[in-house]
């Protein structure tokens, strides 16, 4: 499973696709990026359990800025206001919904 990214567009107000170097493409909606946030708000940094109510994600979240942190994550800006989130591409492949 390959982790380098090839291509990253937003594909609508609420999704991001990842097109990896394998070949895979992969559509996240920004709603699912904000409910498995890995920042230390919304995951315990000991358990690793997950802290946030995903059900208290707004179902119509939107990204309003989504950029490359290093060469290895991506960071996004949220519509309820939250920003906090580093994700790793290895653990954007791990979570991949197919499109």
């Amino acid at each position: 499973m390959d982790t380098t990214p090839e291509k990253i567009e937003k594909v609508a107000d609420d999704a991001l696709r990842i097109t990896w170097s394998d070949g895979e493409k992969c559509t996240y909606p920004f709603r699912l990026l904000r409910q498995i946030c890995p920042c230390a708000l919304c995951k315990d940094e000991w358990t690793g359990a997950q802290i946030l109510d995903a059900e208290s994600v707004p179902k119509d979240l939107k990204s309003d800025k989504a950029e490359l942190v290093g060469n290895y994550a991506m960071a996004f800006h949220f519509s309820d206001g939250h920003t906090t989130g580093v994700y790793t591409f290895e653990m954007l492949r791990k979570v991949s919904p197919s499109s």
